[in-house]
């Protein structure tokens, strides 16, 4: 659904917004509250769900969100355990700017007998961390150094890499509670040389970081932290990115 909606929108020149949920951040009411804010008009193209760490269940939070939305739901999984059979699919993350294989491999080896048996569907997504000014949760679990923020001649190898050996997108991340987005020099060489779909996210908290990270060439923008602050970005973004 999600890969369909993805490569339609991008080849009409349709840019697509995504809201990460982060199962420990919210409650109940937090999570309604937040679902009316991803409902209005415009919105979220989809819902991701997952972070770091999880001590809340992943399966309730995702039956509680496709119970107040229609929208797609996707895991965007940070290990094997975050995988649900409620969801409409998964980016199935591949961390290759690291070089932990438990994260290049390891844990998708142990998560494929549960996905395959959901039946949900599946985005092989090659995961590119970038330096973000900040240790991140996400550097710090995974056990990976993130690429220098200036070099932006490995991403874009690393981003050719992902996309010969099959990868149906990648994602530039800074990290949840970046200081900084990832570089827009670096959106605009990794667009440049690959032809699948490009994912950003971390550190965008601002409306002109925003669209000068949408003239990059982003063609899906992930925006989490932020509206854990304040939900009135979703529709601010979502306007932005309608607009676009």
């Amino acid at each position: 659904m999600l890969k369909s909606i993805l490569h339609n929108k991008i080849s009409s020149g349709k840019k697509l917004f995504a809201l990460l949920v982060d199962p420990d951040k919210h409650d109940s009411k937090s999570l309604e509250k937040l679902m009316i804010v991803a409902n209005s008009e415009p919105g979220p193209d989809v819902i991701l769900i997952g972070g770091s760490i999880v001590f809340n269940g992943i399966d309730d939070t995702v039956k509680q969100i496709k119970a107040l939305t229609s929208k797609p739901v996707y895991l965007f999984p940070g290990s094997a355990l975050q995988v649900s059979k409620h969801a409409d699919g998964i980016l199935l993350l591949s961390l290759i700017s690291g070089r932990n294989p438990e994260f290049l491999i390891g844990n998708h080896v142990l998560a494929a007998p549960k996905i395959k048996k959901s039946r949900i569907e599946v985005i092989p997504t090659g995961y590119i961390l970038v330096n973000s000014g900040i240790d991140t949760s996400v550097s710090y679990m995974s056990n990976t150094a993130p690429i220098p923020y200036r070099k932006n001649d490995i991403a874009v190898a690393t981003a050719l890499a992902g996309e010969m050996l099959g990868l149906q997108a990648i994602y530039l991340e800074a990290g949840s509670g970046a200081k900084i987005p990832v570089s827009t020099e670096m959106i605009s060489a990794v667009k440049a040389k690959t032809e699948i779909p490009l994912i950003v996210g971390g550190g965008i908290r601002k409306s002109q970081q925003l669209i000068d990270i949408l003239k990059a060439g982003a063609d899906m923008i992930v925006i989490g932290t932020a509206s854990e602050n304040n939900p009135g970005f979703i529709s601010e973004f979502a306007r932005i990115i309608a607009d676009y």
